[in-house]
Order: structure tokens, then sequence, then C-alpha cells
């Protein structure tokens, strides 16, 4: 790989920044603290205000695309504004898109948020690989040659999911293992031919999944080219920072540590200061 490869990328924004990854979600809740109107106006300046806030603080930015997608085409153009600024800023953007389908339809949704150019260019993309990791060819063959990263779901932390990620797989060269834990496998054979310290393919953990219960290896993770792991559930979803290590082990160096609501819930006025105090906790914790 490349050396503006993402994984690279990542791994120098880890050591520069940290591994603190601050969530753009404009809730509506949110948006009445804020004192921003529901709107698309509203969600520009919400993110703009937070990526103010990031720069120079933090090195990475997850804006939830959902929040803006339900206003539309003015959502969208709100969101590419939004995107521009972080570009500006120098932020890592992973866009939270949770796409996936197969053929086709799947590369095209890769080649909305990972072509360089695009109004919704970002640095990565969360997708979803439940109809299998090998419908992920296209959008992962998109993501090398355009140095762009990808994050797949694989244990998610909302219970509506246990049942299916817990599940255990039939056939092939994963049976016997969890989807969760077969999603993490295949993901780590993808990275296996990476030449970098940390791969561009990563995984979705649940920052308040019980890693164990899935069988999932943390140690096939940690060894190069490491596979990322984007965890979500820290702060208002009750992860601590104290319980990283803990929870990911060797692969902790790896963890892109995602907080929002614990973060935006710090206000307009209180956000600079809470995402410096929470850098800091996280540095301690990691350190």
């Amino acid at each position: 790989m490349a050396e503006n490869s993402f994984g690279s990328r990542l791994s120098a924004t880890f050591a520069e920044s940290g591994q603190l990854c601050v969530g753009i979600d404009p809730h509506p809740f949110l948006l009445d603290q804020w004192d921003q109107p529901d709107s698309a106006e509203g969600l520009r300046e919400f993110g703009y205000r937070v990526i103010d806030a990031v720069s120079g603080r933090a090195g990475i930015v997850k804006p939830q695309v959902a929040f803006f997608e339900r206003h539309g085409s003015a959502g969208y153009a709100a969101l590419e504004a939004v995107l521009r600024r972080a570009r500006s800023a120098g932020l890592v953007i992973i866009a939270d898109v949770k796409r996936g389908d197969v053929g086709s339809t799947v590369e095209a949704y890769g080649q909305a948020w990972l072509s360089p150019g695009n109004s919704l260019e970002a640095d990565a993309m969360t997708i979803s690989a439940y109809q299998g990791v090998g419908s992920l060819r296209a959008p992962v063959a998109l993501a090398e040659e355009a140095g762009k990263g990808l994050f797949v779901l694989a244990a998610t932390s909302n219970p509506e999911s246990f049942d299916t990620q817990q599940a255990k797989v039939e056939r092939g060269t994963h049976a016997g293992m969890t989807v969760a834990a077969a999603i993490v496998a295949g993901v780590t054979e993808i990275n296996s031919a990476q030449q970098t310290e940390v791969a561009s393919c990563g995984v979705v953990l649940g920052a308040t999944v019980s890693l164990e219960t899935y069988g999932i290896s943390l140690d096939a993770m940690a060894a190069k080219p490491a596979t990322p792991i984007l965890a979500p559930g820290f702060g208002f979803q009750g992860a601590q920072f104290s319980e990283i290590r803990s929870r990911f082990g060797a692969a902790s160096r790896n963890v892109v540590v995602a907080s929002s609501r614990g973060i935006l819930g710090a206000g307009v006025n209180g956000i600079a200061e809470m995402i410096t105090r929470t850098s800091g906790e996280l540095y301690e914790c990691l350190a």
C-alpha cells in the first residue's frame, strides 16, 4: 500500500492528534440545545461549529448521514458544505452511512462516498457486509485505489442485532464462527496483503459489546497489518475510556474511539473544552 493509504493517514493522525473521533450527530434535541433550527441551515451551522471546535483538539470526525438525509436534497447540500469544511480543516472524515448491497449497487455507494473530488467525498465510510464480505470487492478495490478506508459492521451494540450477529455460520471457511466473527475474519483476510502498519479496511465493534460472546479474536486484529476498529458507544452510551484496554487488549492502539452525544451535549459554548478534556482523559487511558 502507498504512503497515502487510509491506514497510513489514520496511523499518523493517531500519533499527531490522538484516537478520539467526534461525531457530528445533529439530533433535533441537540439542534434545539445549540439554538439552531431543525432545518438544513441549522444542520450546516451545527456541523460547522463542531468542526471548528474539533480543529486543533482532535483529528477525526464522523458525520451521521441519516440526520442530514432526513432533510432531503437540502440536507445533503448542508452535508456537502460540512464535508468541505472538515476537509479544509485537515480532519479525517468517516462518513457514517452504513451502506451495503451487491454488485454494481454497492460499487455505486462506494463511488458516492470515496471518489476523490466528489461532493460527498470522505476518507472512509461505514458499510454493511450482511450480503457477505465477498460482496464488498468493488468498494474494497475502490478504497485501495483512491487511498480511502472502509469500516465494516461486525458487532454493533444495539440489542436487536444480537441474535443475528451471534448466529453461527454453517458453511464455508468460517463455518462454526458467529456471523460477527466471520465478518472480522473476512476483513482481516482482505488486509493480509497490505504492507502498512495499519490496514485500510476496518471493522465496527460497539464499545459496550462483550467481544468474547461473539468469539472475536482481538489478537488477529492487532497483528500487522493491524485492522482498525471503529468503536462507537463511549460517553453517552455508557462505555468508559478506562475500559478500553480491558475490552480491546493489544488492539487498543488501533481503535478509533467514537463519542457523539457525550461531547455534543456540552453545548456550543462548552464543546471545545469538552473535546480538550476528553482527549486528555483518553490519552491517559491509552498511555
